[in-house]
Order: structure tokens, then C-alpha cells, then sequence
């Protein structure tokens, strides 16, 4: 009998959380690029009882997102993809930033879009910051949302000499991932599969807590202080959310994104924080 597949690319908080719930009966495709942590999470998944197979992975090179792909498919029926994988702007340089959190979506979009069972789904992960950039004009939005990965980092919009810091090209990358998995939806819908993106907000991970000791730390606890929830996020919160968009429940949603950000977004835009 062949088992489904649920694909987890990055395995931080979010990425162990999803794979907890996703991984339940099925083979777990767990991926990442530090393997010091692949290894370790492999270990832990397998110790609570998951079927997992672990592989190393560049987001930022076709040739190890093809494996990858090919390798999740290998396995049985790609039921579930999700894609955690990221670099934060405390992290990285902008060049970083555009080439793992901009192409390393795109590319992860493009080849699983060719493995993807019919009745599967995917998730990105976003990020809340997407919501805060002021967009671009209609033509280089559908660019930014439509062209081959491989000429992404080649459009103007993309230029890494346009970006200030690596927290404006992180802003940038992430809205680009909801115009990405909308340009993505038609693919994946011709193969009877849905795809979608998470934005999250400030989420208690080792990257959340590392943006909240930076320098921006000050001004993104005063958001989550004048948030609805009130609190910061956690990786069950996001998993929650991905188990919703990668379930049948949301069989009627595709190219869209959910704001997980504890109403965060809404308390800025309208005028509770200053």
C-alpha cells in the first residue's frame, strides 16, 4: 500500500511542530540545510514513534530542491508540503535573504509542483512583515509573481543594491512568497492540488527570540503588547494553521494567505499602535 508523504523543509520550531501533526501515519520527508539539526530532530521524530527519512537541502539550488522533490517522491504519494525553511534579517545579509527566503521559495514552488499528488497541499511560511510592504505597481507585481525562478533575482525589484538592509529585502522576500504562491495556485490546481502561505507573527523560535534581542526588538514588542492576543506566538499556533491549509477543510482555498499574527496587523493598521 503506498503511504503518503508529508514533506517538512526546515525543521526549526515551526517546521518540528508541523511535522508532528502532519507526520501521524504518513512518511516524513524532513528537510534542512544545517544537518547537525536535521540529525538531532530526526533522531527525536523517530524516538516518538515517526516514520521519518531525513535529507539535506540548499533552498537556493535547483539541483538539491529537484532532489529533494525527487527523492519525496520516491517515497509514495506527496500528499503534504510544507516550506519553513527561511533566514530572518538578523541572520543574513540581503543577498542571503533574497536568495533563500525569494528564489528558495520559488524554486521550492516550481518542483514540487511537479511531484504533488492530486488531493495534496502545500504551505509557506510567510511572514507578517510581508503585509507591511507598500506593494508595487501591477506589472511588476505579476513579474515579481509569474517569472522562472531562475530569472527572479535578475528583475529590477529584486536588485540586492535596492535594499537599504537585510530587514527591508526580508520584507520584500516575504511579500513576494503570496505573490509567488498565487502565480503557483494554476500550476498546482492542473495537478489537483492546492498551495497556500501562512504569515506569521512574532513567534517564541530561536529566530523570533534572536529578531526580538536585535536591534528592531523594542518596536516588535510593542506590537505584540498592543495585539489582540497579546502574547507571542508559538510554533503549535502555526502548526494549527498549517493543518487547517494542508487539510480537507480548506479544500476551497488555494492562492491565498492566512495572517497568524495574533492581530498584530490589525492593531497597527488601525491606529492602536501609534
Amino acid at each position: 500500500m503506498t503511504r503518503n508523504v508529508a514533506v517538512v523543509i526546515g525543521v526549526g520550531g515551526m517546521g518540528q511542530a508541523i511535522a508532528r501533526r502532519q507526520g501521524v501515519g504518513a512518511r516524513v520527508l524532513a528537510a534542512d540545510f544545517d544537518q547537525d539539526l536535521l540529525e538531532t530532530v530526526t533522531g527525536s521524530l523517530r524516538d516518538e514513534g515517526y516514520d521519518v527519512t531525513p535529507q539535506a537541502v540548499d533552498v537556493s539550488s535547483r539541483e538539491s530542491v529537484t532532489a529533494l522533490a525527487g527523492r519525496a517522491a520516491s517515497l509514495g504519494k506527496v500528499h503534504s508540503v510544507a516550506h519553513t525553511a527561511g533566514l530572518s534579517p538578523v541572520q543574513a545579509p540581503v543577498a542571503a535573504i533574497l536568495a533563500v527566503d525569494l528564489l528558495g521559495v520559488a524554486l521550492v514552488l516550481e518542483e514540487f509542483g511537479k511531484v504533488v499528488a492530486p488531493g495534496g497541499a502545500g504551505v509557506v511560511i510567510a511572514s507578517m512583515a510581508g503585509h507591511f510592504h507598500p506593494g508595487l505597481p501591477p506589472e511588476d507585481a505579476l513579474r515579481l509573481a509569474t517569472a522562472p525562478a531562475d530569472e527572479l533575482l535578475s528583475l529590477p525589484a529584486a536588485d540586492a543594491a535596492a535594499f537599504a538592509d537585510s530587514g527591508a529585502a526580508y520584507s520584500f522576500a516575504k511579500y513576494a512568497n503570496l505573490l509567488r504562491v498565487q502565480g503557483a495556485s494554476p500550476s498546482w490546481g492542473a495537478r489537483g492540488a492546492r498551495i497556500n502561505s501562512i504569515s506569521p507573527g512574532v513567534i517564541a523560535t530561536p529566530m523570533g527570540q534572536a529578531e526580538l534581542a536585535g536591534e528592531h526588538g523594542a518596536g516588535m514588542k510593542a506590537m505584540v503588547d498592543a495585539s489582540n492576543a497579546g502574547r507571542l506566538g508559538t510554533p503549535a499556533d502555526i502548526a494549527a494553521a498549517a493543518d487547517f491549509l494542508l487539510g480537507p477543510t480548506a479544500g476551497f482555498l488555494s492562492g491565498t494567505d492566512l495572517l497568524v499574527d495574533g492581530g498584530v496587523v490589525a492593531a497597527v493598521r488601525s491606529g492602536r499602535l501609534g
